[in-house]
């Protein structure tokens, strides 16, 4: 499989250090779709810390993925932040967890179905 970013220069606004445009993916035999995770421990319970639940997502992300691939198969997230405040910190991690790899990225503000998650991460993998 390869993965190819695709980043034009001319005609758009640029794309920043931590995301790009868009990924080509070529040669890929499967798909692996994550649902919406949150930030809960293995009993369903949230913790009350953005930066808990931040670890607690990509941990259960990896835990996700373990089934099939690693986060090196990530090739599209989705972030929904309970508020906009939280950007910065969700973005941090990301990039921590992802290493030098950058991929398409979105961030939206929007009511989670229970007020305790902070924050919830989707995204798809490919190999």
């Amino acid at each position: 499989m390869q993965m190819i970013p695709r980043n034009p220069r001319n005609g758009i606004y640029p794309a920043t250090d931590d995301y790009v445009h868009a990924m080509e993916v070529s040669g890929a035999a499967r798909f692996l779709f994550v649902s919406g995770t949150m930030g809960l421990d293995p009993e369903g319970k949230a913790p009350d810390s953005l930066e808990e639940q931040l670890s607690l997502i990509w941990s259960n992300i990896r835990r996700i993925l373990a089934e099939a691939m690693t986060t090196d198969n990530i090739v599209r997230l989705t972030s929904y932040l309970r508020d906009a405040s939280y950007a910065e910190a969700s973005q941090n991690v990301r990039i921590a967890a992802l290493g030098n790899r950058r991929i398409p990225t979105t961030a939206i503000v929007a009511e989670t179905l229970v007020p305790e998650w902070l924050v919830e991460i989707e995204v798809v993998a490919a190999a």
